[in-house]
């Protein structure tokens, strides 16, 4: 095998360099499309049409009305308000709610995130994690026979 010098390159490299030129031309803002629908169309959409688009577990609870605190949520995240404070985990992300600041609470403390339009047809409890993983050090003093011996320097 020949090595190649910095003026040979390969056909692989030069589409490489071809297609992040075309990406800083195009630029980070694309807009947003869920199922092939604009932010603004699902807006638009009446609640059947909507829910036909959402997935299989999300459309079988809204096809299942909400409960009293969900719907009370629902209507606090409809409203005019920007931050709402809730512990209801179990209520589906709807393109009325993109936009507002929830404080959802996690079994320990109220998690802050913003609702953005990726999170639509997933519920709000996947944004605020209940468990977290735990870092154990190394050993205590007197946790092994040897460490009975050691200084405590």
């Amino acid at each position: 095998m020949a090595s190649r010098t910095k003026k040979q390159a390969s056909v692989k490299s030069i589409k490489r360099k071809a297609r992040k030129s075309q990406k800083i031309v195009m630029g980070r803002a694309r807009e947003f499309l869920y199922k092939g629908f604009s932010m603004e169309q699902l807006d638009a959409m009446e609640f059947p049409e909507l829910i036909k688009i959402l997935p299989s577990r999300a459309r079988r609870s809204l096809t299942r009305e909400m409960n009293p605190e969900q719907q009370h949520l629902h209507e606090k995240l409809l409203g005019e308000k920007e931050e709402v404070k809730t512990h209801v985990r179990d209520i589906v992300v709807l393109p009325g709610y993109v936009g507002k600041i929830v404080q959802l609470y996690n079994g320990h403390s109220y998690i802050k995130f913003e609702v953005k339009p990726e999170m639509i047809g997933h519920y709000l409890g996947e944004f605020a994690p209940t468990r977290h993983d735990v870092k154990h050090s190394g050993p205590g003093v007197g946790a092994t026979r040897s460490s009975k011996f050691m200084p405590l320097k």
